[in-house]
């Protein structure tokens, strides 16, 4: 079992910048694929980004790619999310999830997820 926490969402002009962060709980996280999924109002959620347990691969929406970049540190169980000229269609509450199993990135099949942060961009 592994709990995962988001942090870093908040207001922000379009072109601006945020980083998100993803702690978790135990001590397998190295082992883990982590991935970064949205859900705006009213959409179903969607996949952003994903990095596999090495942090040598990752896999991005064409929707973010070349804006947003995935990034682990293994050694503080920590995952992030920088993200770069943000848009107002970027604006959705941000979840990080989870997929054990030493693997590459994951676009689905995660089995564990955090409670999400708010990310808006102001237009």
């Amino acid at each position: 079992q592994v709990q995962l926490g988001e942090s870093g969402g908040g207001l922000v002009q379009a072109g601006g910048s945020l980083r998100l962060s993803c702690a978790a709980s135990g001590r397998t996280f190295s082992s883990y694929a982590m991935g970064w999924f949205r859900q705006a109002p009213g959409k179903e959620r969607e996949f952003v980004a994903a990095i596999g347990w090495s942090g040598y691969n990752t896999y991005y929406a064409d929707s973010v790619k070349g804006r947003f970049t995935i990034s682990r540190d293994n050694a503080k169980n920590t995952v992030y999310l920088q993200m770069n000229s943000l848009k107002a269609e970027d604006t959705a509450v941000y979840y990080c999830a989870a997929r054990p199993g030493y693997r590459g990135p994951q676009v689905e099949g995660y089995n564990y997820w955090g409670q999400g942060t708010q990310v808006t961009v102001s237009s």
